[in-house]
């Protein structure tokens, strides 16, 4: 959630359920591939910070969700069976059982079908709660309430500013959840506030609405005793990694560490910390695509449980500044054989020559294949001279989004191909909340599935038009 501001943005109505055919438009990409583009929400309002979950029981069932315009507006969700020819739509979390949702929603299905959501809500942001489908994303339930731990350090007063009168009320509160699934497990990682420490929980999960309880949360040994913006994987053997980033706050770069729990619900618990990269990017980073929200090195993992020749391989990517201040970023890549005891050199992925911004990637293992795709925001279009990736003469600030994978494990990478058929630009939403600290992706049976907000109105149905607010999109991206 990163609340270090007051965020301002556009209400939109509530939204009924309704299922509704949307024409896929298409893109032009590499060796005669087509690309579509599909707009999940045909909302008024901003939909930004997303996620995106593809059932590996039913390929054709999607799921996208998004936070709403303004804040503690709830979850927009979009639920598709037909791989995105109709979209059931729905507004979530405004209130009921699921709690009046803040924001940092994050989806997960695991090998029974079984749907998992972590979010926040508004009342206090003092737990994660959990949520629950057993129908492909239809409907939700709340199944669990994580509480984080009580501070275990002292309140700094940037971070107070930060979380504002949830912080400064007693106890602790939680920030940027993540969840993943493994073989018969779940699990979610989260940092606590004030202490700024990464705790993690984990359930059992035996069948389709058949799970246990939520572990007490265990604290993650932090590296420098802070630790957010966090991502979480589970590997073939039930083994759980979590990865984080040192800076909080400030632009001035910052150390990212993985640690692993080598038995995840087993009794060892997480080991100490390794550095996995250091980073120019901090934990407030002002670029020109997001002038208002910044972006982190958003460090994010995916780990191969395929089967196949790379089974076992758990990949990495953040977000690196070439030059601190120069608003020039870089999507980068890392892979470890050895459960992140020693990683790969870190290989650039986006293949632009430009000195301009890529951000919020996002990275998914088709575990039927052994694939692995990432996608990003990339101003790599955008030079202030006019033409597709230029629309208002101001170099660096229009965003599309592109895309690579690799078929080989991390040793070579396809050329960069373009996914969203427009361009973006968040000034054009009059929020500070921009895009959004992350977005997500899927990969399942030779289809990436990249999540991202846009304004472009590239398919003609954005309700406010173009370069106004943006709408929640997905595309269908072949990857043989």
């Amino acid at each position: 959630m990163r609340e270090r501001r007051l965020l301002t943005m556009f209400f939109s109505p509530s939204a009924a359920l309704a299922v509704a055919v949307v024409a896929a438009m298409t893109v032009p990409a590499t060796a005669g591939r087509t690309i579509s583009n599909i707009n999940t929400s045909v909302e008024p309002g901003n939909q930004a910070e997303d996620a995106i979950a593809i059932n590996p029981t039913d390929p054709q069932n999607i799921v996208t969700i998004s936070s709403r315009s303004g804040h503690f507006r709830g979850l927009f969700k979009a639920v598709t069976f037909d791989g995105g020819k109709t979209w059931a739509r729905q507004v979530i979390g405004k209130r009921g059982p699921l709690g009046v949702i803040c924001c940092d929603e994050q989806l997960a299905f695991d090998r029974f079908g079984n749907l998992w959501m972590a979010y926040l809500v508004r009342s206090g942001l003092d737990t994660v709660p959990i949520a629950l489908s057993s129908d492909g994303g239809l409907t939700l339930r709340k199944v669990a309430a994580i509480v984080p731990t009580k501070p275990t350090g002292s309140r700094s007063p940037e971070n107070a500013a930060a979380k504002g009168p949830a912080l400064r009320a007693s106890g602790a509160t939680a920030d940027q959840p993540s969840i993943s699934t493994g073989q018969n497990s779940v699990w979610v990682s989260y940092t606590s506030f004030p202490s700024v420490t990464i705790q993690a929980s984990g359930a059992s999960v035996r069948g389709l609405g058949d799970f246990g309880s939520f572990s007490p949360p265990e604290s993650v040994p932090t590296s420098g005793g802070r630790g957010d913006y966090g991502d979480t994987a589970v590997g073939p053997d039930g083994q759980v990694m979590v990865t984080y980033q040192d800076q909080t706050n400030g632009q001035g770069g910052s150390h990212i560490y993985v640690a692993l729990d080598p038995d995840g619900l087993g009794p060892a618990g997480f080991g100490d910390p390794r550095l996995l990269a250091r980073s120019r990017v901090g934990g407030f980073d002002y670029i020109p695509a997001q002038r208002g929200r910044s972006v982190d090195a958003e460090a994010n993992l995916a780990w191969d449980k395929s089967g196949g020749s790379h089974n076992g391989r758990v990949y990495a990517i953040w977000t690196q500044e070439n030059g601190n201040e120069s608003d020039d970023t870089d999507v980068m890549f890392q892979y470890s054989d050895d459960n992140g005891a020693t990683w790969s050199a870190a290989v650039r992925l986006n293949d632009d020559q430009t000195p301009n911004s890529q951000f919020n990637p996002a990275i998914a293992v088709d575990q039927t294949t052994g694939l692995v795709a990432i996608s990003s925001s990339a101003a790599r279009a955008d030079l202030g001279s006019g033409g597709p990736g230029d629309t208002d003469g101001v170099p660096n600030d229009d965003t599309q989004v592109w895309a690579t994978y690799s078929r080989d494990g991390g040793a070579t990478f396809a050329p960069n191909l373009r996914v969203s058929k427009g361009t973006s630009n968040a000034d054009d939403t009059g929020s500070s909340f921009d895009y959004g600290d992350y977005t997500h992706a899927s990969f399942q049976s030779h289809l990436f599935y990249p999540v991202w907000s846009d304004n472009s109105n590239s398919t003609a149905d954005n309700p406010n038009g173009t370069l106004h607010q943006l709408d929640l999109y997905t595309a269908s991206v072949s990857i043989p």
